[in-house]
């Protein structure tokens, strides 16, 4: 506890970090503020049925993935989900343009241009999905609610701008946190959407344990416990590496790297079991709301099955595909984070290699096969936790919202948001500390 207090002073003391902060911090009050901030024309005190609509199923994700938006027909309603879709396709389509695969290799400028051909989809999936959410509000709200007029083009056509831009500003709110805070922008407005909807489903499930005589204080105490166990596999899962030595050869007289010449202390390459991170889960999750979607705009009873089926994020066979999306993206997603080729380049140029594995070609295919060995077993382990909230209801019968908080789409998704984040403030007071050193060592130098 006395550790954790002396780095909250020390990171009070460095004014730059401190101002990450507060600034982190101010653009996500903004992003909560505007969550409750209520669609122009709209009555906001005749939103039951909106409100019952999110109280279960997909229908309830998505109102966590927008942080409660969904349920108050907010100006921040599609939430960051169509900038997350935009970046789904891009990265899709990176495999199979020729254009976009060369931007991936053109380092920082095509990283750019990246961002941008994704913000302009951003743009063109919102004004798809905007009319969509307009007609589910004719869908779900009485008339009355509608204060411009029920069908109101004025409406219709002033909402989709509003939700368009609240979106677009969602993700430039977003993109200010990666600049100008602390990191991890979108993931950070997806965990504080998360997180607002934690403390009421935990206390609706102690309310049904203690006051309904279904289970008790025990039962809960065992749920909680459980969670916790949950929340140490996440980290396990977040923190786990795979550690692979690399030794150093010394350049020889005329001015190439000879490995009989080992100079220096042997390092390690650290590849992480779960290197994509949460980023599986979303993507997974992403899609899995596209065919209750596209089914609802359909009447046959075909569509009803395909709804209902999508719509029960508990049933086996919707958990069935969730965990096979994530393994597969799980591998996507790895395989685009982590250059084994520029990896084995960048070790031969140092001179760096791998004992028994030849410099160049044959340690990138090393590479890419212990990635691939230990990817499998991190997927198994990702899809296995992000499908626990259905095994947590069956099993023990918890209420739908709590379940949610057992799996990955809720609390691998906090918890990788909060490690990512700590280590990037651990990463900048270490820094600050050696400019700190190497600071001192200039005046004792100075000095002397």
């Amino acid at each position: 506890m006395k550790k954790f207090f002396e780095t909250l002073a020390s990171i009070w003391k460095i004014e730059e970090l401190k101002n990450k902060i507060l600034i982190t911090l101010g653009l996500l009050l903004v992003y909560r503020f505007g969550t409750q901030v209520t669609l122009p024309g709209i009555d906001a005190t005749k939103l039951q049925a909106l409100t019952e609509q999110t109280n279960q199923g997909v229908g309830w994700l998505i109102n966590v993935f927008t942080g409660g938006a969904f349920s108050q027909a907010s100006v921040f309603a599609l939430g960051i989900m169509p900038y997350i879709s935009a970046s789904i396709v891009v990265q899709l389509m990176g495999i199979a343009v020729p254009y976009l695969q060369k931007l991936q290799n053109d380092g920082e400028s095509g990283r750019k241009k990246m961002n941008q051909i994704t913000r302009w989809l951003t743009i063109g999936i919102t004004l798809l999905q905007g009319p969509s959410y307009i007609y589910n509000l004719y869908l779900q709200l009485p008339s009355d609610a509608f204060l411009l007029g029920f069908n109101s083009f004025s409406f219709l056509f002033s909402s989709v701008i509003i939700l368009v831009t609240g979106t677009v500003f969602a993700m430039w709110l977003g993109e200010k946190i990666t600049d100008k805070g602390i990191g991890n922008g979108i993931s950070l407005l997806i965990m504080v959407g998360i997180i607002a909807r934690l403390p009421m489903a935990f206390v609706q499930e102690f309310q049904s344990r203690t006051t309904d005589n279904n289970g008790g204080l025990m039962l809960v105490v065992i749920e909680v416990i459980v969670w916790l166990l949950i929340i140490i596999a996440c980290i396990l899962l977040t923190l786990a590496v795979r550690r692979i030595p690399v030794q150093y050869a010394r350049r020889s007289a005329s001015g190439t790297y000879d490995q009989s010449m080992l100079g220096g202390n042997r390092q390690w390459i650290p590849l992480k079991l779960n290197a994509s991170g949460v980023m599986p889960i979303i993507f997974a999750q992403a899609i899995m709301f596209v065919p209750a979607a596209v089914a609802g705009l359909s009447t046959s009873d075909t569509a009803k099955s395909i709804s209902a089926t999508f719509h029960n994020v508990f049933g086996w066979e919707y958990n069935l595909l969730f965990a096979l999306l994530i393994i597969i993206f799980t591998y996507f997603y790895t395989a685009i984070t982590v250059p084994t080729n520029k990896m084995a380049d960048d070790l031969k140029r140092s001179g760096g290699f791998i004992p028994g594995v030849r410099p160049g070609s044959e340690t990138a295919d090393f590479l890419d096969r212990i990635m691939s060995l230990i990817t499998f077993p991190g997927s198994l382990f990702l899809a296995l936790i992000a499908v626990f909230p259905a095994i947590m209801k069956s099993v023990i019968g918890v209420q739908d919202h709590w379940a949610m908080f057992y799996g990955g789409t809720s609390l691998l998704i906090m918890v990788s948001v909060v490690i990512d984040t700590i280590q990037q403030i651990n990463s900048y007071l270490l820094n600050k500390q050696y400019d700190g050193m190497m600071t001192s060592g200039k005046n004792r130098r100075a000095t002397a």
